[in-house]
């Protein structure tokens, strides 16, 4: 395959072009494994990037996509063989290495992680980064000593894609889940993964008191800014709080008062640079203690000619759950 299909971002006059085009095999970067893509998904991240709202990419041209799910063409890598099937998240794909929304990728063997035997490609797309960034976060949550006997959780964000799944897997682990939401409508799905009790993002997005009434063990944060601050302020005594997402914004204003007068901790989750070990162990777990109808429910399908505008559509919060792309 000399030219294979590819969503290319190339910068222009006016800021970036997007477009699904043909890419040459011989422009692909450095590596030692060539990966027939065969599912990719679509993050908040990636939206990011295709509508150029954040400063994702930081290499142009650019294929976009931050994850795939694939078979191994060829290798030179010691750990990876032809017909190998694997998946990669993050280490700047779809930023500074050409990424996902592609039929074909070459990328270091020693980012690729093993397909779990009981998941296909597609599977493994459907939870994605933002699945694996959920577990990264319930792992942190759980390292923390948050656990289900504790108190309640909240999770913000949570009809998006790293909420969604957080919600369902937090519930799958036995805690009692507060799901927040701008989509007072989303109600019935969010309590069909398991939320307990649902609350409107507006609870969430006054101007942060330095301490609220407690009312949460810990918490998955994927919005920032004042929904974190406010999170932070109403979370109980030795509490934690994982944050993960920026759809609300970069900045945090809060004071020190959650942290010096009520212990509480603020975790961070990368889920790029995430070392082997721990992206080993996330989808180990994701394999076993995942509900995977309730992935199954939250996930539609769509074609590599479709992600453009998908891209536009999750940025504006029209999305919810999971996409997985279908690379042709």
């Amino acid at each position: 395959m000399p030219t294979f299909q590819a969503i290319v971002i190339d910068k222009v006059e006016s800021g970036q072009s997007v477009r699904l085009t043909d890419f040459d095999d011989k422009d692909l970067m450095d590596g030692d494994v060539t990966v027939r893509v065969e599912w990719s998904t679509l993050n908040y991240k990636d939206g990011l990037a295709l509508t150029g709202k954040a400063p994702v990419v930081r290499r142009f041209p650019m294929i976009a996509g931050v994850d795939f799910a694939g078979t191994v063409e060829s290798s030179s890598h010691p750990a990876w063989r032809a017909g190998d099937k694997v998946i990669l998240n993050g280490w700047g794909l779809g930023e500074t290495h050409l990424g996902a929304y592609a039929q074909k990728a070459r990328v270091k063997g020693d980012w690729l992680i093993r397909l779990p035997a009981r998941m296909s490609a597609r599977d493994a797309m459907a939870i994605g980064t933002a699945g694996y960034t959920a577990m990264l976060a319930a792992m942190a949550l759980e390292r923390a000593g948050v656990t289900p006997a504790r108190g309640p959780v909240v999770v913000t964000g949570a009809a998006g894609g790293v909420g969604s799944v957080a919600v369902a897997l937090l519930a799958k682990l036995g805690y009692a889940v507060t799901a927040s939401t701008g989509r007072p409508a989303e109600a019935p799905y969010l309590k069909g993964l398991g939320a307990a009790e649902v609350i409107e993002r507006k609870a969430l997005s006054g101007s942060p008191r330095p301490l609220g009434k407690e009312r949460w063990a810990g918490g998955i944060d994927t919005v920032g800014s004042t929904t974190l601050a406010n999170v932070l302020a109403m979370t109980r005594y030795g509490g934690s709080v994982a944050a993960c997402g920026l759809a609300g914004g970069m900045d945090l204003p809060v004071t020190v008062a959650p942290f010096i007068l009520r212990g509480v901790s603020l975790l961070g989750i990368d889920s790029v640079m995430c070392p082997l070990p721990l992206r080993q162990e996330a989808w180990r777990r994701l394999e076993t203690e995942l509900d995977r109808g309730k992935i199954a429910a939250m996930t539609s399908e769509i074609a590599l000619a479709d992600v453009i505008d998908a891209g536009r559509r999750i940025v504006e919060g029209q999305v919810r759950g999971r996409i997985v792309v279908k690379i042709p």
